[in-house]
């Protein structure tokens, strides 16, 4: 008799069981700069470890190596230990620390703080509470903006996951109507830059809390658009939102509890004029739930670190914004797992 039946495969539990193997040699590999060092010329396995100061043997080398070359990360010539090895296309444009469309900043926070935060996960879903700094009584966000290199790997770090979005918006939002956009917590003014650079007739504001200026000037000038993107120094829950015709916010509302993202709504709202925008830039969920997996699980990253955030679907968007007095909305998708909810005024 012919089995038709559907017989049980456990190589996908294995997989995502234990993905954290490949990931960690990524985030490794990204964190020792080895993508930006490998730009130059191909390198064999002896030049690789002399040059990144390893001192593990060729063999494990080597197989970190031929996993990053079986992962799309790596060319390689040869097999064995005379192989020569060089950046795909991919990690020669994205994994290059030189270059603008660099994106590894996430990566390297991902190596540096979050991977060591989610190994309590299990604690987090347990007890409701964050697992990263404020375990040891620090205010997660105080504890970054403090320490000026932590603040400066955070905020490459949201460039890093933000910039092809931002480069997204910057091309695909319609902004025929508007002459004035504000970035609440424009971090390094990277959204603001990009739309400057993409509409000229843009002017822009990226407002963030003080230790984040001098950081943001040096993007703006970095840029050359001093002339229409500027930074400006403000606490988004206390000050009121600097008046425009679009509000932008790009992984903000995502940090805070139910209670903070409807006032953060409601400032907006009231910052804008009739017929203006208030977009946020986030891993909006898809309303069934089901298929934006990246989204809910960056959710449970806001458990890990702030307890109360959470991401959201556009449904639960339009139900907020409707509350706050918004008129309509939409979802603009940008890159990956990425949308924009767009409220209309």
């Amino acid at each position: 008799m012919e089995i038709t039946e559907h017989q049980p495969d456990p190589s996908h539990i294995m997989k995502i069981g234990m993905g954290f193997f490949t990931s960690k040699v990524l985030l490794t590999a990204v964190n020792e700069g080895l993508f930006t060092h490998l730009v130059h010329k191909p390198q064999s396995i002896n030049d690789i470890k002399k040059r990144m100061n390893w001192n593990c043997t060729d063999r494990h080398a080597m197989d970190f190596l031929d996993t990053l070359h079986s992962l799309g990360f790596l060319n390689r010539e040869g097999v064995g230990l005379d192989s020569i090895y060089s950046n795909s296309l991919e990690s020669n444009v994205f994994l290059d620390e030189d270059k603008n469309s660099y994106i590894g900043g996430m990566l390297k926070m991902a190596n540096n703080r979050l991977f060591r935060f989610w190994a309590d996960l299990d604690l987090a879903i347990k007890t409701g509470e964050a697992q990263n700094e404020s375990k040891h009584g620090d205010d997660i966000f105080e504890a970054i903006y403090s320490d000026h290199g932590r603040l400066k790997e955070f905020i490459n770090a949201m460039t890093g996951v933000q910039m092809g979005n931002f480069v997204g918006f910057a091309n695909s939002f319609d902004f025929t109507e508007y002459k004035t956009l504000c970035d609440i917590g424009g971090s390094g003014a990277t959204l603001s830059i990009q739309v400057a650079l993409h509409q000229p007739h843009m002017s822009c504001t990226s407002l963030d809390l003080p230790p984040v200026e001098p950081i943001a000037n040096e993007n703006i000038q970095k840029f050359k658009v001093t002339d229409r993107v500027k930074a400006i120094s403000g606490d988004f829950f206390v000050d009121d939102f600097p008046k425009a015709d679009v509000i932008v916010m790009g992984n903000i509302l995502h940090d805070w509890g139910m209670d903070k993202k409807q006032v953060l709504i409601k400032k907006a709202y009231d910052a804008l004029p009739e017929n203006g925008a208030f977009v946020v830039i986030e891993n909006i969920i898809d309303n069934e739930r089901n298929s934006n997996i990246f989204g809910m699980t960056m959710s449970l990253n806001m458990l890990i670190e702030t307890q109360n955030g959470f991401d959201y679907t556009l449904s639960d968007f339009d139900h907020w914004t409707s509350k706050a007095g918004f008129s309509s909305v939409e979802l603009l998708p940008l890159a990956g797992p990425s949308s924009a909810a767009i409220a209309y005024k």
